[in-house]
C-alpha cells in the first residue's frame, strides 16, 4: 500500500491538530505516496534502528519521537539527527512520528500505561480547550433526520460516552429567490414560508471539512444557512495525562514494587511515602512535571511520570506521591500501541517491533 494509507490511519485516531505547538508529528522523511511493505515500529529513530530497518527491509519507520524537532539548516551530517537523515533518504525509507498527538488522545499512550496498572474508570487528567465547536443550521421538516444522519455518519454528535447527540427546536423559515435561484420548495421571485428544524450538534475542529462536506451533500436546499461556532469547552477525548483507580487500594511501598515490574523500570525515584493507602493514580508518559497540581487536585494518591529535576520534588509537599519512572521507561510500550491499532486496522500488513533499545540512559 501507499505511506499515506497508513499516515492517513494513524492522523485519524492521533490528529495531527492535537500536536503541542512545539512538536513535529507527521511525516518527517519520504514521499507520502511511495509503496510500503514494511514498517518497524520504535519508540525513537536513532540510526541503529534505521540499520534494524535496513536489514528488515523496511520501507517505514514509525516512530513515537520525532527525529526532527526544529529546522535543520544543513545536512553533513555532523551530529546523530542529521545522519540518521542522510542515512534514511539514503535507502529509501521514511519516518513518521507520532508524538504527542498520541498522547493526547484517550486511546493513546497514557490509556496504554493506565491498563498495564490496571487503573479503572479512566479520564484525561487536563483536558485540552478550544477544539470543540458547534454547527447551527436549519432544515425542512421532511429532511431532517436524514440530515441529522448525515452530520452523525460525518462524526459530529460525539460527547463523551453518548454519540447522535443534538438539539431541534421548530420553526419557521422565510426566503425569496430571484431569477437565478431553482428553490427546492416553492417559487422564485415569491416569497416562502417553510416549516424548519433549527439543529444544533458539536463536533472536533479536526473534522470541520468533513461534516460541512456531509451537510452540503445532504441539505435539499439549494443555498444551505449554517452557523459554525468555536467553543471554550473542555473537550475530555483530548488532553495531558490520565487518571484513575486500582480495582483493590495497596500500600505505597508495595505499589511502587507493583509498577517497577509492570513497567518493566530498573529503577523508581519517589518522594517520602506518606502513610496511606493508594487507591487513586494519576499518570503522564514521558515528562510530566507540569501535571503535577492537576494530580493533587484530582486527589491522587500517587503520580507517575518521567523528568522530574531535583527541586520538582519538592513541589509534592507532603500531598502526593511523585514516582518517577524514567522517560523511556513510562513510554517503552508506546510501540505495543501503535503495533496493536495498526494490525487491528491493517491486519495483513508487515509490521513488526523494534528490537533496538534507544533508551540513552543506563542504570547501574
Amino acid at each position: 500500500m501507499k505511506i499515506k494509507e497508513i499516515t492517513d490511519f494513524l492522523e485519524s485516531i492521533a490528529p495531527l491538530e492535537y500536536q503541542e505547538n512545539y512538536d513535529n508529528s507527521g511525516l518527517i522523511v519520504g514521499d507520502k505516496n511511495a509503496i510500503v511493505k514494511k514498517a518497524l515500529i520504535t519508540l525513537d529513530a536513532t540510526e541503529a534502528v534505521v540499520d534494524e530497518a535496513i536489514r528488515e527491509k523496511c520501507q517505514l519507520i514509525i516512530a513515537h519521537h520525532p527525529i526532527v524537532f526544529g529546522g535543520l539548516k544543513k545536512l553533513n551530517g555532523k551530529n546523530y539527527v542529521e545522519r540518521v537523515v542522510i542515512k534514511a533518504i539514503k535507502n529509501n525509507i521514511a519516518i513518521y512520528a507520532i508524538h504527542t498527538n498520541y498522547d493526547n488522545v484517550f486511546a493513546g499512550v497514557n490509556a496504554k500505561i493506565c491498563e498495564r496498572l490496571g487503573l479503572t474508570d479512566t479520564r484525561i487528567l487536563l483536558p485540552k480547550t478550544q477544539l470543540l465547536k458547534k454547527l447551527y443550521t436549519f432544515i425542512p421538516v421532511a429532511h431532517h433526520q436524514k440530515v441529522a444522519n448525515a452530520l452523525f455518519e460525518a462524526g459530529a454528535g460525539h460527547i463523551g460516552n453518548y454519540s447522535e447527540t443534538s438539539y431541534a427546536g421548530n420553526g419557521k423559515g422565510t426566503f425569496k429567490g430571484n431569477a437565478a435561484s431553482s428553490p427546492t420548495i416553492g417559487k422564485k421571485g415569491v416569497q416562502e414560508e417553510v416549516e424548519e428544524v433549527r439543529f444544533e450538534t458539536i463536533f472536533p475542529t479536526n473534522i470541520e471539512r468533513k461534516v460541512i462536506e456531509a451537510l452540503l451533500a445532504s441539505h435539499p436546499y439549494e443555498e444551505v444557512a449554517y452557523d459554525i461556532v468555536g467553543l471554550d469547552n473542555q473537550y475530555n477525548m483530548v488532553g495531558s495525562g490520565m487518571v484513575g483507580n486500582l480495582k483493590t487500594e495497596m500500600d505505597e511501598l508495595s505499589f511502587l514494587k507493583f509498577v517497577k515490574r509492570k513497567m518493566g523500570t530498573d529503577c523508581i525515584r519517589y518522594t517520602p511515602l506518606l502513610g496511606k493507602a493508594v487507591k487513586r493514580v494519576a499518570v503522564c508518559g514521558g515528562a510530566g512535571r507540569f501535571l503535577l497540581n492537576n494530580a493533587i487536585a484530582e486527589r491522587a494518591d500517587v503520580f507517575i511520570t518521567g523528568d522530574f529535576k531535583y527541586h520538582d520534588f519538592f513541589d509534592a509537599d507532603g500531598k502526593i506521591v511523585v514516582a518517577d519512572i524514567g522517560h523511556f521507561e513510562s513510554e517503552q510500550f508506546t510501540k505495543d500501541l501503535l503495533y496493536e491499532h495498526i494490525l487491528e486496522k491493517f491486519p495483513t500488513f508487515a509490521a513488526q517491533i523494534s528490537k533496538v533499545n534507544t533508551n540513552p540512559i543506563k542504570y547501574l
